[in-house]
């Protein structure tokens, strides 16, 4: 009785912090293709982003600084391994994610970095008997797949030529993305996030600098515009420093699959900035690709909770058969 009443009253999951943080992480990053999008147009990719995370892992640098006292030192070992994550999640990925967006819409990026990353990091997972495969798993991966190769036909031929390269960058940029989201479970143990956050970034930073310091003396500076500045004063503070710290703190408490669930909140924000300040728009094959690949990465993710609660369901019938009987 004691044991039942217990479990009656315990919690029915986790916090809802977590989800929360990782809200908040997937506004900024759905409201960053289109700001980046608009510093794109004014200077080369590799500047843009070395100028968005260069200025946030400053600033992240100093929060670390301010309030180092209520966390505890991050030792060499976690540094080092901060760092290397960095250049994944930061060099690698944002390296494509600017790069895309000086060949295609940033429309395009905001469906398939933040839907085809969830279908990746799910199919690692299995891959690597991290996570357990069931049907529906296998068929949602499937189906996910499927619906990209309807999103990117859909760009067509000629002209798109160009915007077809730019979202197959961008595909680039989710396999960095599932790859960063899956290492930084591990890396997160023991570890301050504030801390982490900003490692990661300082040293991604880093390297999107030298990347870029070749193109600086290409930029006319005096010609970028006060609407590029302004984006790009948004990028470091919000989609950067904001956003990774808030995905860090959610990533501590909820498994990369599930955190990876919050992506698919990603391509209404982004298709509403890039929608309402760009006027960007789809073509219907690219919709229907959308439609597509949500639906298979949703089941390819929640797949094994919806079989185990179809089985839950199904235990009371056949008991109540075998009363009968």
């Amino acid at each position: 009785m004691t044991s039942d009443a217990s479990r009656s009253t315990s919690p029915a999951g986790p916090p809802a912090a977590p989800y929360l943080n990782l809200l908040v992480t997937m506004v900024m990053f759905g409201s960053a293709f289109a700001g980046s999008k608009v510093v794109v147009g004014a200077m080369p990719h590799q500047m843009a982003a070395a100028l968005r995370f260069g200025s946030g892992a400053v600033l992240l640098i100093v929060l670390a600084v301010a309030l180092r006292r209520r966390s505890a030192p991050i030792g060499r070992a976690a540094a080092l391994r901060a760092g290397l994550i960095g250049l994944l999640g930061v060099l690698a990925y944002n390296y494509f994610f600017f790069w895309g967006l000086s060949l295609a819409p940033a429309l395009d990026g905001s469906v398939i970095v933040p839907v085809l990353s969830p279908i990746l990091t799910t199919a690692t997972l299995l891959l690597l008997r991290r996570e357990k495969a069931s049907w529906a798993r296998v068929t949602g991966l499937l189906v996910g797949l499927a619906g990209a190769a309807v999103f990117l036909l859909g760009v067509g031929g000629g002209a798109d030529n160009q915007r077809l390269l730019g979202d197959l960058v961008f595909v680039a940029g989710a396999a960095c993305w599932a790859a960063y989201s899956i290492l930084s479970k591990s890396l997160l143990v023991g570890i301050a996030p504030l801390r982490a956050t900003a490692w990661g970034t300082a040293v991604g930073g880093l390297g999107l600098v030298i990347l870029a310091a070749p193109t600086a003396g290409g930029v006319a500076w005096s010609e970028v515009s006060g609407l590029a500045w302004a984006n790009i004063a948004f990028l470091a503070i919000g989609p950067t420093a904001v956003a990774y710290l808030f995905y860090y703190r959610g990533l501590r408490e909820v498994s990369p699959s599930m955190a990876t669930v919050m992506m698919f909140t990603v391509p209404v924000f982004g298709t509403f900035f890039s929608t309402v300040f760009l006027g960007e728009s789809f073509t219907g094959v690219q919709l229907a690709g959308t439609v597509v690949m949500l639906a298979g990465a949703l089941l390819a993710v929640l797949g094994n909770t919806l079989v185990e609660r179809s089985a839950r369901l199904r235990v009371p019938v056949d008991k109540q058969v075998e009363g009968v009987s």
